[in-house]
Formats: C-alpha cells, structure tokens, sequence
C-alpha cells in the first residue's frame, strides 16, 4: 500500500484574503509555535520573537530568550497575497536543518472565500528527510504538529486588535 506523500489542511480564517496573508507573512509572532522549545509554549510567548523575510530566499526564523536565532524555513516563492512556499527547515528531532535543499517544502494558499479566506496548507517531501521521513509526515499531523499551528492562525485571525 503506497502511504500518501503529503500532509494537506484546509481552514477558514475570518479574515479578507490580504490581511489573511498579512496575518501569515507579517505577524507571526501571533501564531508561531515553536518546533525549538516544549509544545507548552505557543504564540504569543514573550520569550520567543518570530519573523518571516517576505522575498526569495528569506529566512523564517525565531530568535529565544537567549538571543539564539533559528531558521525554520526559507522562503521559496512568494506571491502576495496569493500563496507562499517554503522550505521547511526543521527535521523530525526539532533541529534546525542547515541546506535548505534537504528540508521538505511547505505550500500555504489563500483563497477568497466572500468575506473569508481559505488557507491551504500543503506540507510535502518528507523524504527529503531522510529514512524517518514517512514518521515526521505522521508527526507533522499529529495535535502539535499543524493542527497546533491552524488553530493558533484562527485564533489570531479572531483577536481584532492586530487589525
């Protein structure tokens, strides 16, 4: 039996499609979990600043309490407000991963929904990896993997005073 090779999510935020989009590239500081530090700590966290580089190439980083900045990802393409891709730079032991060519790739759509926005949330090529790729998929859907990150993106697409 082939196993699926993607993780796919799809969710309403109340938002129009450009502050969606602005929600995700701009403020992530408002739903960031990091993958670095124990799942207890969530958006928000005051010990954790987060940031997005909103061209190719930039990096999607978190700076701790100590000061240490840790790349999660690298921006592959970008198209405001239509999709970003990533490059997701973290692997299944919540290391950061240095080359940027052997992190799986994560593609976020946005789509006007009337007043809403659908966000499609497509996490691809585990097996770049390595051997415990198809574990980190399973991994990737389990409540602290993206499902922790939508629900933090609907949280925050729901407070009004980032608006």
């Amino acid at each position: 039996m082939a196993q699926e090779q993607e993780c796919r999510f799809e969710v309403l935020l109340d938002l129009p499609r450009e502050r969606a989009f602005s929600l995700f590239v701009d403020r992530p500081e408002l739903w960031w979990s990091s993958p670095f530090s124990s799942p207890a700590e969530g958006p928000g966290d005051s010990k954790v600043e987060a940031g997005i580089e909103p061209c190719v190439g930039g990096s999607c980083y978190e700076i701790d309490g100590d000061g240490r900045r840790r790349n999660w990802g690298t921006v592959l393409s970008i198209e405001p407000p239509l999709y970003i891709r990533l490059a997701w730079r973290v692997s299944q032991d919540g290391e950061e991963i240095a080359d940027p060519s052997a992190a799986s790739r994560v593609m976020v759509n946005f789509r006007q929904a009337g007043e809403a926005t659908r966000l499609e949330i497509v996490h691809t090529e585990f097996l770049r990896h390595g051997e415990h790729g198809a574990d980190y998929q399973k991994l990737m859907r389990q409540p602290d993997g993206w499902p922790r990150i939508i629900r933090n993106l609907q949280q925050a697409a729901r407070a009004a005073t980032w608006r």
